[in-house]
């Protein structure tokens, strides 16, 4: 009786191990790219991308078809790998257009879009030896029964299929920027080219670009979300550590942590006179004490991307005359902001802003003549925000804004220290800018959480800052 219970007890818990060892080593497949079966904490089922559903992939290829000429082909290169050395990459980005359209986060690949065939996929080939040192990649099975392809083949079968498919096409469309030899060339796309039937697929996709959808749109406020955490958070930080470099690094980390892939561009942090050069992007230098920092920065979370800068006094406190140069900027950024609506153009805000900001630097005697002011601010008040920080680009500023564009506003004025201009204000940089969605019935601003007020700066830096900054700080410059 104890020998049969022993024995039963014994398989019982040999049922239990296996059991327990049959579902926690389960293999999931991989694709080499997130999916909702590996990454169920990023990822709900019908997703092809983090918040992205197979309808909308599908639903921006039908438009996408729509829009060709008939009997007309759409290539779509992935973007290629880039050597930083001849065996170290850099940090690999999708091209926003193969993107878009696929779903398909990874190199290797060429996507043709047609009526009559649909999407096909020309997939990588990996070795074994690819796949020891890089990993698992998409291939012809991921391109039917992940992202839906009509058709999928192997990359080497593309000369024989898309020349055959180029040869009975009236046009063309491809990302030029990213073109493939595998296509280029193909005689049959050399015989396009030279008849002129080869164009930008820019000048389609960014029109499909320019409106975001509901997913897409959740996607950019969540962006916009951990940029402002992550620029207050830096901010917080710049009273104990006023160095560019620090900065740098503290709001690419804040980001990261809160679920960003990457920065959407390299942070500019300018202090004191570097602030008036616009992309400035060294970030070694020291911040003087009682100069401004202007920081220029956006995350990107999953394809879709923010950007947002602040300006403010890492000691704490804005100078009187920081502070009157300070409030032209804010209140050009606020009076614009409020003219953002449907019908709206990017380039009636600019003239708008361009006004406003003249009148400003004249008054205050900087500007002597309105000649001159584009010395001082050669941009444009904003551009249109996505995928890409200045996306849908093949699109002009005169465009009528629509409810689903997302545009920047950044107004801003940059004076040189070498300017014919009083001496106080010469080497000072300033810009304010915001993410702003422009809905049915006007704007949301996507980054409205980030202060910009000079009070409301001046109190957090004074007030909501580490309590061991000033004894971090005496470590960091010993």
């Amino acid at each position: 009786m104890h020998v049969l219970a022993r024995n039963l007890a014994r398989r019982v818990s040999r049922t239990q191990v296996i059991s327990r060892n049959a579902y926690s080593t389960q293999r999931v497949r991989d694709i080499g790219q997130p999916t909702p079966a590996s990454h169920p904490h990023l990822m709900a089922e019908g997703e092809v991308t983090p918040g992205i559903r197979i309808e909308e992939y599908i639903g921006r290829r039908k438009k996408l078809v729509d829009l060709l000429p008939e009997n007309s082909l759409a290539i779509i290169s992935s973007a290629p790998v880039k050597m930083m050395t001849d065996v170290v990459p850099y940090t690999f980005r999708q091209e926003a257009d193969y993107l878009y359209l696929t779903g398909c986060q990874q190199p290797g690949g060429v996507a043709v879009l047609s009526e009559e065939r649909g999407l096909c996929m020309f997939m990588p080939e990996s070795t074994p030896n690819d796949i020891a040192w890089q990993g698992e990649v998409a291939g012809v099975d991921a391109a039917s029964e992940v992202f839906k392809a009509e058709q999928s083949y192997p990359i080497s079968k593309l000369p024989e299929i898309l020349s055959d498919m180029l040869r009975n096409s009236s046009k063309v469309f491809h990302n030029a920027e990213m073109a493939s030899q595998r296509y280029t060339n193909l005689i049959e796309f050399q015989n396009s080219a030279s008849l002129g039937k080869v164009k930008a697929l820019s000048s389609l996709t960014h029109e499909l670009r320019l409106t975001k959808s509901p997913a897409e749109l959740k996607l950019m406020r969540e962006s916009a979300s951990i940029a402002c955490q992550g620029l207050l958070k830096t901010m917080l930080h710049s009273k104990g550590f006023p160095d560019e470099g620090i900065l740098s690094a503290q709001v690419e980390y804040e980001c990261r942590v809160r679920g960003a892939q990457r920065m959407a561009f390299n942070p500019v942090v300018g202090g004191g006179p570097n602030a008036s050069v616009i992309h400035y992007s060294r970030n070694d230098q020291r911040i003087k004490d009682g100069d401004l920092v202007l920081m220029d920065m956006g995350c990107e979370l999953h394809g879709y991307v923010s950007d947002l800068t602040r300006t403010w006094p890492p000691c704490g406190k804005f100078s009187s005359l920081q502070e009157e140069l300070y409030d032209l900027i804010l209140q050009t950024n606020k009076e614009c902001i409020k003219l953002c609506k449907p019908g709206t153009t990017i380039r009636q805000l600019n003239t708008y802003s361009t006004d406003m900001l003249c009148d400003g630097l004249m008054r205050m005697g900087i500007l002597k003549s309105r000649r001159l002011y584009h010395q001082l601010n050669p941009t444009s008040i904003g551009h249109y925000l996505g995928m890409d920080v200045h996306d849908s680009s093949a699109v002009g500023y005169d465009r009528p804004l629509q409810p689903g564009f997302v545009i920047t506003i950044e107004p801003g004025v940059y004076i040189p220290s070498s300017f014919n201009c009083p001496e106080r204000f010469q080497g000072i940089g300033i810009r304010i800018e915001d993410d702003v969605l422009i809905t049915e019935t006007g704007y949301e601003v996507l980054t409205g959480s980030m202060p910009k007020e000079i009070k409301h700066i001046e109190t957090l830096l004074n007030h909501h800052c580490h309590e061991n900054a000033t004894q971090s700080f005496a470590s960091f410059s010993s």
